[in-house]
């Protein structure tokens, strides 16, 4: 019973991280911390690294923090809810930084229904250089409108 109730509580906060992220990118990025986001959409440096890497630190050390609780006290459930953030922050640099914005030159020829729909989707949101008027989702859960054949 504690095996399923652990895959319940990692796949939950799995999918609740998707929230998370569109809520975060909504209300925080484009909100009051638009002064580490803005360099993500109208880069102005050289450096391979954006102030909006700064990002990632919040969550993973809120990941990490679970971890050391579950480790040094009763509380187990920090092991499936670290783990639910950390898999889903792999996946999101893996889907928004290396296969939408190209940070490494891995998965450049994927061209399937759900790639090209990514694709579109988070260009739409990009064509906004500014703090106000960019469209928001999350990055596994894209409107269908995206996705044309």
């Amino acid at each position: 019973m504690k095996i399923a109730l652990w895959i319940i509580i990692f796949l939950g906060t799995f999918c609740f991280m998707e929230f998370m992220a569109w809520f975060t990118h909504k209300y925080v990025m484009h909100g009051f911390l638009w002064s580490l986001h803005k360099d993500h959409h109208k880069k102005d440096h050289d450096s391979w690294f954006e102030r909006n890497d700064a990002f990632f630190l919040f969550y993973a050390v809120i990941s990490m923090t679970l971890f050391f609780l579950a480790n040094y006290t009763s509380f187990w459930y920090g092991w499936p809810l670290g783990l639910g953030i950390l898999v889903y922050g792999i996946a999101y640099f893996l889907v928004h930084d290396i296969f939408i914005h190209q940070r490494f030159k891995l998965f450049r020829n994927a061209n399937n229904w759900y790639a090209r729909g990514v694709r579109r989707a988070h260009k739409i949101h990009h064509k906004h250089l500014g703090k106000k008027d960019g469209e928001c989702f999350g990055m596994l859960v894209v409107p269908f409108k995206y996705f044309k054949k």
